[in-house]
């Protein structure tokens, strides 16, 4: 008599749970880097890194992606390429040879996430690694509230408590109604990793991929962080992905003349849009609580382009996140006696490391990722000739992640390091590689 072997289901065998767990380490990294830090120190911290981008190497080689040049995704090999010659003319090819090895270590984590794992498992991960870093930042600031009960800065700042506020660990004020600054460090950041949280969790609500005990208890908590943390940029990022999720519901149920109406009306909606936010940007900083410089912002936005103008072509040479003294300003850009090492703006961050061709290579991978994933999300999954198969709602998440993206790529650079690049590069792969996302229950997509 034989004897059947029973192999057991993708998504727990021992291949897809390595790649999982470290999937999952590598995003928890890659979003809490500073806090990461913090904590280590920068020489452990870098260890750390290189631990974790290794294992993600090799769980990368053993799971054996199908490697095929039509589906990889060309502008982001493209602007890859450009940031590793820009090495042949860079001002401080030092720090450009130092931030390339770390945005390659963020590329092998993001490509990690897209190829050894199915669409479902990338949301399994995501949610996994953002409950890590939501639990573990309100856990966090509430020692330091009820602990510590003073303002904590970095352990290894020989500053101490007399750093600036912006450098402190947490400034101790979740009893106070003030913005809080989690693991991270950053309210901004905190708040980028708490909408993703609303986001994921929503859809695994909705997908029924999670209790609904626990679903709704994250729910609650990534909600309760993203208020805390009132950060302007995000709030803009959340009502871009109410306006999006509502399109892409509308254009589901759409005749092709019913979504060429909807991007009309789309069109004119952004133009609506543009005008207000110029003709009355007063008011609107006023509403999101900012000053008229934007914090700072447009001092560093001018002071950059004021350089990149300089060498407009080609850029002074690639380097994510600049590192002290690398980017060849007369004097460092200090904001609130911080010294700032990014242009708060990853498009003139762009345009002042690798030039207009560079930002023509960038311009086209957010392009098309937001292109793949529009119409991930609003045509029925296909694998034949029917098409009548059920909408997905984890087809949703790609573009409401780009959308987040690509509204704090305006505000920040985190796109271009970090959390910010390891989800670019994952979509970018993913999109393109298995431009399909069935309903959870049916082939793995």
């Amino acid at each position: 008599m034989s004897v059947q072997t029973v192999s057991p289901p993708r998504d727990q065998d021992t291949r897809t749970v390595v790649a999982t767990a470290v999937s999952t380490l590598g995003l928890v990294v890659a979003f809490g880097g500073d806090g990461w830090r913090n904590l280590l120190t920068w020489p452990g911290y870098i260890a750390l890194c290189i631990v974790v981008s290794t294992s993600c190497a090799v769980v990368l080689v053993r799971s054996r992606p199908r490697l095929r040049w039509s589906t990889t995704p060309k502008s982001l090999v493209a602007f890859l390429a450009l940031a590793v010659v820009s090495l042949a003319w860079s001002a401080y090819p030092g720090p450009t040879a130092a931030t390339l090895v770390g945005t390659l270590m963020t590329t092998i984590v993001g490509c990690t996430v897209a190829l050894s794992l199915d669409w479902h498992g990338v949301e399994r991960v995501l949610g996994s690694s953002l409950r890590w870093l939501i639990g573990l930042s309100l856990v966090f600031e509430l020692v330091v509230a009820t602990i510590v009960r003073a303002p904590l800065p970095r352990p290894w700042d020989p500053r101490g408590a007399d750093a600036p506020l912006m450098d402190l660990w947490s400034r101790d004020v979740l009893f106070e109604g003030d913005r809080i600054q989690g693991w991270v460090g950053n309210a901004n950041l905190l708040g980028i990793i708490a909408l993703l949280g609303i986001i994921v969790f929503a859809v695994q609500l909705a997908d029924g991929s999670v209790r609904r005990s626990s679903g709704y208890v994250w729910l609650a908590l990534a909600a309760i962080t993203f208020g805390l943390t009132r950060s302007s940029t995000m709030m803009i990022a959340a009502v871009a992905c109410i306006i999006v999720l509502c399109a892409a519901l509308l254009a589901r149920r759409a005749s092709p003349r019913g979504r060429l109406a909807l991007y009309g009306a789309g069109a004119a909606v952004a133009a609506v849009v543009v005008v207000v936010a110029v003709g009355f940007r007063g008011a609107a900083l006023d509403l999101l609580g900012k000053s008229a410089d934007l914090t700072g912002r447009v001092d560093i936005w001018a002071g950059v382009t004021e350089l990149a103008a300089r060498r407009p072509w080609f850029g002074w040479g690639y380097s994510s996140p600049w590192l002290p003294g690398a980017v060849p300003f007369d004097e460092p850009i200090v904001r609130n006696g911080v010294e700032q090492l990014q242009a708060h703006n990853a498009w003139l961050d762009v345009w002042l490391q690798l030039g207009v061709v560079g930002l023509v290579l960038f311009a086209a991978v957010i392009v098309s990722v937001l292109w793949r994933s529009w119409f991930i999300a609003i045509d029925r999954p296909r694998t034949g000739l029917a098409d009548d198969s059920p909408y997905s709602i984890s087809a949703l998440l790609p573009v409401l992640v780009a959308v987040v993206l690509v509204v704090q790529s305006l505000m920040e650079s985190r796109i271009l390091i970090e959390s910010g690049w390891v989800l670019l590069v994952a979509l970018a792969v993913a999109t393109k590689a298995r431009p399909v996302i069935e309903r959870r229950g049916g082939v793995a997509a």
